[in-house]
C-alpha cells in the first residue's frame, strides 16, 4: 500500500468546523513526531519560513507549541490560503503570519520586509514536485539563511537508490503514474545538492511510516 504518511489523500473539510479549515489525514499522523524533532532543532526564538505549507495545519500546530518563533507559511499558489487563514484564527496564540506565495523553483524569494528566517521547514513536498523544486528549495533556503541557520526536510527518501519499504516503492510508482516528474528522491542526490550550497547534514532521523527528518545546517565556506 502507499506510504501512509504522505499526502496522497486529498484534504477534506471537517464537517464540525464552521470556518474553512482543511484537514489532511497525513498531518494528523505526523505532526506530533515532527514537533518532537523540531523541539530539539529550532532555536527558542526567531523566525521560521515554511515552504509548501499546504492546509496550514503544521504551521498552526507547531507555532502554538514553540511560541517563541514567528512562523511564515508559504505555498506555490494561494489555493488553500483560506484554510491557512482559518487555522491562524482558530489558534490565536500561535505566532503565524499571513500566508504568502513562494515558488520553490524560482529563488531568490521575496519575503515580507524585516522577516529574516533562522530556519526553513519543508514537509512532504519534494517527492510531489519536479526535481527543480528540490534544487530551488535548497538554493533559496541557503540564500535566506545566515551561518548556522537550519533547513529541515521531512518525507520519504531512497537510500542508495533502494526504497526503504515496499510501501514506498508502490507509492513511488503511484506518484510517477500521476506525473512523470514526481517521485521519491534518493538521499544521496539531495545531500549532493545541499553540500553544493553550503548546507551540511547534521541529522537523519527515522520517522513513522518509512519517512525521515533531515536536518541541514548552513555553514559559510570559512567555517565549514
Amino acid at each position: 500500500m502507499p506510504n501512509s504518511d504522505t499526502p496522497q489523500e486529498s484534504p477534506t473539510t471537517q464537517t464540525e468546523y464552521a470556518d474553512r479549515r482543511l484537514y489532511s489525514p497525513s498531518t494528523a499522523r505526523n505532526k506530533e513526531p515532527i514537533l518532537n524533532v523540531l523541539r530539539g532543532v529550532l532555536p527558542p526564538d526567531g523566525a521560521v519560513l515554511e515552504i509548501a505549507c499546504g492546509t496550514g495545519e503544521h504551521s498552526a500546530f507547531i507555532a502554538s507549541r514553540l511560541n517563541g518563533l514567528t512562523w511564515l507559511p508559504t505555498d506555490v499558489s494561494d489555493a488553500q490560503f483560506d484554510s491557512v487563514e482559518s487555522w491562524r484564527r482558530a489558534i490565536p496564540d500561535a505566532n503565524v503570519l499571513a500566508p504568502t506565495t513562494i515558488d520553490a523553483t524560482a529563488p531568490p524569494w521575496e519575503l515580507p520586509k524585516g522577516f529574516v528566517p533562522n530556519a526553513v521547514v519543508c514537509i512532504n513536498m519534494i517527492h510531489i514536485a519536479p526535481w527543480e523544486a528540490t534544487k530551488g528549495l535548497i538554493a533559496g533556503a541557503r540564500e535566506k539563511l545566515s551561518n548556522n541557520g537550519i533547513l529541515f526536510l521531512y518525507g520519504p527518501f531512497m537510500i542508495d537508490q533502494v526504497h526503504t519499504a515496499p510501501s514506498n516503492a508502490a507509492f513511488d510508482e503511484s506518484l510517477k503514474s500521476r506525473n512523470e516528474l514526481w517521485g521519491i528522491r534518493d538521499l544521496g542526490d539531495v545531500l549532493d545538492e545541499a553540500r553544493a550550497f553550503g548546507l551540511h547534514l547534521e541529522g537523519r532521523i527515522p520517522m513513522p511510516a518509512n519517512n525521515f527528518s533531515l536536518i541541514f545546517r548552513a555553514k559559510d565556506s570559512a567555517s565549514s
